[in-house]
């Protein structure tokens, strides 16, 4: 009921009209408004009115600036770091350890026989410029099939605007044609011989010395031009990375349970164990295979049991092992460095030993102390880090181990979703996507050559790292590195012989100090750190820093800010009640052009309704005919003040019901 005397009441301020003025309005509001200033403005003199006029738009404008800097300051969502320092017993970091060669060589030796003969024969060529024919010629001839595929080659760039391209196994026809501007040059007061020919098998050989850059070729399809050159100042880096390519292609076509089985075995390579006081073997580690180094062990990683706690901090609280590198069952070509390569992370994360292992070297003992720091981030708006991937768009191929997000799994995966789709295979060091095989240089030919423009690409780069987040809680080791010669030469024998029996159950002495580690892995302090993240403006730092600049510069309050929203809301009604008016007024004049003269009387229509002979003459009708008799009947008397208003025509009303 009450809802209908309001709209009753709105009808009919609407039907009166404007009660008062955008003037009027404006003046009440100054004269009474709690803000200072706008009372100056309408009490004052005329040139005080102007001065207070100028000031009270100056302050203003000054405010709105000092609120747009506040607001856009609170939007930017920044933060601030805080340092804190606990104590309590911790978890044991999951450790990792890896053997820095990823398979034995007398398991792996029959698949890489004719890549070691082509490098073997390669560096001879490169380093013995000299045909030596005694070797070439009791060795059978090489299987150039693996070569053409991914060549190594030698660019001269003694004449830079003119580069000449030596192929190590270029016939002596073709070199010849290559190099026709080199055969005749003269370096140093040394002839180069990159034209001679060897007398075994009709290939050149090549004056490493005349020339500057050794190189890997990468083409788009065996025979192309388009090619790209990878080149280094040393042959030993060129040897190496052409060698990882040439054996990537080959063993991305073994079975993962074979690659397994070629690898360190976890009894062979863990000796002894000792947690704490508790000792432990090989059965207390967990194998993961990784592409970089074969099979790996990892201690403490919290999927079949619950994650280790540390007692007390110190060396005999620890993690104590002793390991077998086998280093002379290394593969010459492909492992250049010779330890353990191990790596401290959280429990079910996935180690990226590459990215953050240490290497461990053999012969030596080597400490490591464990410091603890964990990172807090804020969210969303704070900061683009995610909980548990779940919001990421990268699909996470290392999702198939069971392991937790990160953000090198998530650029991993990019990288190896965006090879399969432009190079139609994926790289034999990350995981896989469905449907999808290892390239190899039988069904890929040009894959290299696509490996290496994508991990080149910017591009592509840019939408990995802007598809991935960081996580948002996360826990870092740092670690303190300490290594001392192990065994000192007076217990090498006894230790030897020890450790030799327990593995090989020999008396014979099977192991040297050239593949023997021992690792120390302890906390160093139970004192850990947290860094997390605050909001640098909350809302309440916004309202006041509002309130302060509003008050400051005006004298205003949120009262002031109540009747300056009032103010527009009378503003806003006013404009309403104009524009109805407007229509309405409209609305008449239509009217009045339709009807141009005065409405009939109250006689007139009764007349008509009673004598049916009766008409009322309409302006601009037909002239009466001459000679008929007049119509019948009296007309009514002509009562004005009974005259009727349209019904289109509203009367004053009151406020009143």
């Amino acid at each position: 009921m009450n809802l209908k005397k309001y709209f009753i009441r709105a009808l009919h301020r609407l039907q009166k009209g404007p009660g008062y003025t955008y003037k009027e309005l404006l003046v009440w509001y100054c004269d009474n408004t709690n803000t200072h200033g706008p009372k100056r403005i309408i009490k004052e003199g005329p040139k005080k009115k102007l001065i207070w006029f100028f000031l009270t738009l100056l302050f203003a404008s000054l405010v709105f600036w000092q609120w747009g800097i506040l607001i856009n300051t609170y939007l930017s969502y920044n933060v601030t770091s805080s340092l804190s320092i606990g104590f309590k017993t911790m978890k044991f970091p999951a450790v990792t350890v890896c053997n820095a060669n990823p398979f034995k060589y007398s398991e792996v030796k029959h698949l890489l026989k004719e890549l070691d003969r082509l490098i073997e024969a390669a560096l001879e060529r490169i380093l013995q410029p000299t045909p030596s024919n005694s070797s070439e010629n009791i060795s059978p001839p090489l299987d150039l099939e693996l070569w053409h595929q991914i060549p190594l080659v030698l660019i001269d760039e003694h004449d830079k605007d003119n580069p000449i391209i030596l192929d190590i196994f270029e016939s002596n026809q073709g070199a010849m044609g290559n190099q026709s501007t080199v055969g005749n040059e003269t370096i140093a007061g040394n002839e180069t011989i990159a034209g001679n020919e060897t007398s075994a098998d009709n290939q050149t050989t090549v004056d490493y010395e005349a020339t500057c850059l050794l190189c890997v070729p990468q083409c788009s399809h065996q025979g192309s031009d388009n090619c790209t050159y990878r080149n280094f100042t040393s042959a030993a880096q060129a040897v190496t990375e052409w060698y990882i390519l040439q054996s990537t292609s080959i063993l991305s076509k073994v079975p993962l349970q074979e690659r397994i089985r070629m690898g360190y075995q976890a009894e062979d390579m863990i000796l002894a164990c000792l947690y704490g006081a508790e000792p432990c073997n090989y059965k207390n580690f967990t194998q993961i295979y990784h592409p970089d180094h074969g099979n790996c062990y990892i201690f403490n990683w919290g999927m079949d049991e619950e994650a280790l706690n540390s007692s007390n901090p110190g060396a005999e609280f620890g993690l104590k092992l002793i390991l077998d590198i086998s280093q002379q069952d290394y593969i010459p070509y492909l492992s250049s460095a010779a330890g353990a390569r191990l790596m401290l992370h959280q429990q079910k994360s996935f180690p990226f030993l590459k990215d953050q292992g240490i290497y461990a070297m053999a012969g030596t003992e080597t400490s490591i102390g464990v410091l603890v720091d964990e990172l807090e981030r804020m969210g969303y708006p704070y900061s683009d880090c995610t909980m548990n991937g779940s919001d990421v768009p990268v699909k996470n191929l290392y999702s198939q181990y069971n392991t937790s997000y990160s953000i090198q799994a998530c650029l991993r995966s990019c990288f190896q979703n965006h090879m399969s789709e432009i190079c139609g295979c994926g790289h034999y060091m990350f995981p896989l996507p469905e449907g999808v095989n290892y390239c190899n240089n039988e069904d890929n030919p040009g894959w290299a050559y696509c490996y290496s423009s994508l991990r080149s690409s910017i591009k592509y780069r840019q939408i990995c790292i802007d598809s991935c987040k960081e996580t948002c809680n996360d826990t870092q080791y740092k670690m303190t590195i300490s290594m001392a010669d192990w065994p000192s030469e007076a217990s090498e024998d006894w230790i030897f012989h020890i450790l030799s029996y327990e593995r090989d159950m020999s008396t014979n002495v099977t192991l040297d100090r050239n593949g023997i580690i021992k690792l120390n892995i302890y906390f160093q302090e139970y004192n850990y750190r947290t860094i997390s993240e605050s909001a640098a403006t909350t809302i309440v730092w916004l309202l006041s820093s509002l309130g302060g600049q509003f008050g400051f510069w005006m004298g205003g309050s949120v009262l002031c800010l109540i009747e300056f929203g009032e103010i527009i809301i009378d503003s806003l009604w006013i404009t309403i009640i104009n524009v109805i008016s407007w229509c309405k007024g409209l609305k008449q004049k239509r009217a009045q052009a339709r009807y141009p003269d005065a409405p009939p009387t109250v006689s007139e229509l009764v007349e008509a309704h009673t004598n049916l002979g009766f008409q009322h003459e309409d302006v601009g009708a037909l002239p009466r005919v001459e000679g008929l008799p007049p119509e019948p009947g009296t007309p009514p008397p002509n009562y004005d003040s009974l005259r009727v208003q349209p019904h289109d025509v509203l009367g004053p009303d009151s406020d009143t019901e």
